[in-house]
């Protein structure tokens, strides 16, 4: 059992029936009245978002969250395969359970797989990759002074916004949690 007293961000316990993730929290004592904790909690099998206010002696009971290593084998009519690294099993996922961030996931790359007592709810990609601009607009000299960027496709058919002197065939960086270049990898 955890307290609201408790609460950091990335914990995960049982609320209502649920298995929730603190996003933010913050201790609140105002000059008036009693301590309470303002938190912003994901549920993790939906997705959604909630602000809630919590007594900071309130129990609930801690949700362990199994974060297995599996490696992205293929997709196959709306079934997105992955592998166990151990056991050389095989799981079927289906692409509502994967979330955003799996767009910039490839064939043979190691994922985290989540999943609550046995019930695969989300996909974790590396917080970083590394892939190959597959389509943009040419890149001119001198185009390195300013901020401005451009749309390009990648490998994995994710869409980013990059600066203007990336060139196709370029291999770069992106953080997986924002969707954002990161860094041209030097070949």
């Amino acid at each position: 059992m955890i307290t609201a007293g408790d609460f950091r961000n990335g914990m995960t316990f049982e609320l209502d029936g649920n298995v929730v993730q603190v996003v933010e929290f913050q201790h609140v004592k105002p000059g008036k009245g009693a301590a309470f904790v303002r938190t912003k909690y994901k549920n993790v099998i939906t997705g959604s978002v909630v602000e809630r206010s919590f007594n900071p002696t309130e129990k609930f009971p801690t949700a362990y969250v199994e974060r297995k290593d599996m490696q992205y084998l293929y997709e196959d009519s709306g079934l997105y395969y992955f592998m166990d690294m151990e056991t050389y099993e095989q799981l079927p996922i289906e692409k509502e359970k994967l979330g955003a961030s799996f767009a910039f996931v490839k064939e043979n790359m190691e994922v985290k797989v989540l999943s609550y007592k046995g019930n695969v709810f989300g996909v974790e990609p590396p917080y970083f990759v590394e892939l190959q601009v597959t389509q943009t607009d040419p890149g001119f000299k001198g185009d390195t002074a300013t901020n401005a960027t451009k749309p390009a496709t990648l490998e994995t058919g994710a869409e980013v916004r990059v600066p203007l002197f990336i060139d196709e065939g370029e291999v770069i960086r992106i953080d997986t949690r924002t969707g954002e270049y990161m860094e041209r990898v030097k070949a």
